[in-house]
Order: C-alpha cells, then sequence, then structure tokens
C-alpha cells in the first residue's frame, strides 16, 4: 500500500468509526426510558444520568474522532468508553441459552471495535 493510499484508509476508518458512536449516541435518546430501565436491572447506578452523559460523550468524541481532531486521544476516551458500556451492558457469563450467545457475540464486536480504535489511536 502506498503512503497515500494508507492515509486515505486511515481517514475513512475514522471517518466510519467515528460514526459507528456518534449514531450509536444518537439512538439512545429517543428510547432512554428502555435503555434506563435496562441499566437499572443490570445495577447501573444512577442509570438515566449515566447513559445521557455516556451518550453525550460518545457522540463528542465520534465527532472529534471522524473529523481526525485530538484523533488518538478520542480513539483512547471511545475504548474507555466502550469497555465500560461492555461490562455494563453485555454481561454473558452471567446469562444462559440463546440471550448467552447474543450477549457474547456483542461482546466480541466490541472486542473488534477496540483493535481497531487501537489502531486508530496508533495512528495519530
Amino acid at each position: 500500500m502506498t503512503p497515500e493510499l494508507a492515509d486515505t484508509a486511515i481517514i475513512v476508518a475514522r471517518i466510519l468509526v467515528g460514526a459507528l458512536f456518534i449514531i450509536g449516541g444518537l439512538r439512545h435518546f429517543p428510547v432512554l426510558d428502555a435503555m434506563t430501565a435496562a441499566m437499572k436491572e443490570r445495577g447501573v447506578p444512577q442509570a438515566r444520568l449515566v447513559l445521557i452523559v455516556g451518550s453525550i460523550y460518545q457522540i463528542v468524541l465520534g465527532i472529534t474522532l471522524a473529523l481526525g481532531l485530538f484523533a488518538a486521544a478520542s480513539a483512547l476516551g471511545l475504548i474507555l468508553f466502550t469497555v465500560l458500556a461492555t461490562v455494563m451492558m453485555l454481561n454473558f457469563w452471567d446469562k444462559e441459552g440463546p440471550q448467552r450467545a447474543a450477549l457474547f457475540n456483542g461482546f466480541m464486536s466490541n472486542v473488534a471495535i477496540i483493535g481497531g480504535l487501537l489502531a486508530l489511536a496508533a495512528t495519530g
């Protein structure tokens, strides 16, 4: 891959991964009540506040990543967000059957997203 093509690939990756977080955060607002209830069920204290602050956090960092502003810091911040959200919401280890499988798939997707974010953080 030429350096120019590599630079273009990194820009496209930032936009795609940033968009994932922007859209994900925006999608929380129409379902605040349901998401808050799910978080309360999992024992998250101040669930509504955590959800709103977390959603804004992921939207803002998604935007800065997509725009290439503070890209490494944005990627690292989104790693932190993803780890925390994964632990709070994808507790497959407490479940059985199809629910466990579905949560495990989400967990593994987040592991892959963290891998992509690490690569973007390394490229700055």
